[in-house]
């Protein structure tokens, strides 16, 4: 059965970095990519970062050169580095497993806040 949790958010100040944390059991080499969304209160989700298993990597235009996504295949978690962190990026954020032949896998999403 597949698990997915996220760690790591919490409240942050303007210009201050976090760590996110998504682990998925049993083994995340089992999925062909995952990816960060983020949803802001009263906002549709969006699509942050997503890492495929060859490590090819896209991101939204609003975290470039920001955000950087990462796995460990020997941990079996995907992070989420958000460094010069704006108000804007405030939301719930989702980690998300995708594999052939299945609906995506979801995590029940970590707050992140970020003051101004």
């Amino acid at each position: 059965q597949v698990q997915v949790v996220e760690s790591g958010g919490g409240l942050v100040q303007a210009g201050g970095s976090l760590k996110l944390s998504c682990t998925a059991s049993p083994s995340i080499i089992i999925f062909n990519a995952m990816g960060w969304h983020r949803q802001a209160p009263g906002e549709q989700r969006e699509l942050v970062a997503r890492i495929q298993t060859s490590g090819r990597t896209i991101y939204s235009d609003s975290v470039k050169g920001r955000f950087t996504i990462s796995r460990d295949n020997t941990k079996n978690t995907v992070y989420l580095q958000m460094n010069s962190l704006k108000p804007e990026d405030t939301g719930v954020y989702y980690c998300e497993c995708e594999r052939d032949f299945d609906d995506p896998f979801w995590g029940k999403g970590i707050l992140v806040t970020v003051s101004s």
